[in-house]
């Protein structure tokens, strides 16, 4: 499944907010803090950190970062354990006649599955590209 938001930001200004956790609980308010293994969350993502996000309690779910190419503004993340984790693409892409961008994630579920998180993705993406 498939979800965009396109807004004012611009492409760089997402992409900062995409790549730096600590900046995730600004646009995701499903999202209170980020805890990482290594590093800081306020370390650029690249591939191989684990950490936990953490919602609001009880709400604690592990991730490990797949993927991340700062200069295609993509990266990847496997989010949750064995059976019940869900892989995720995300990335950002200048917006219609090169003014302001579109942010996407494409949440790797069967459509049922990945219907309910749907809502709150496109909130998210919405505040991530508002600028």
């Amino acid at each position: 499944m498939l979800v965009t938001a396109t807004g004012p930001a611009s492409v760089e200004d997402a992409w900062q907010r995409y790549v730096l956790p600590a900046l995730w609980p600004l646009w995701a308010p499903q999202i209170r803090t980020v805890r990482l293994a290594t590093g800081t969350p306020d370390d650029p993502l690249v591939p191989g950190v684990r950490g936990t996000v953490l919602g609001p309690p009880p709400l604690r779910v592990p991730f490990r970062i797949l993927a991340a190419d700062d200069a295609g503004h993509r990266w990847a993340w496997r989010v949750g354990l064995g059976p019940l984790g869900v892989t995720m693409e995300h990335g950002v892409d200048p917006g219609p006649a090169a003014v302001g961008c579109t942010a996407w994630v494409r949440i790797r579920l069967p459509g049922p599955l990945a219907a309910p998180y749907a809502p709150l993705a496109r909130l998210a993406l919405r505040r991530l590209v508002a600028g």
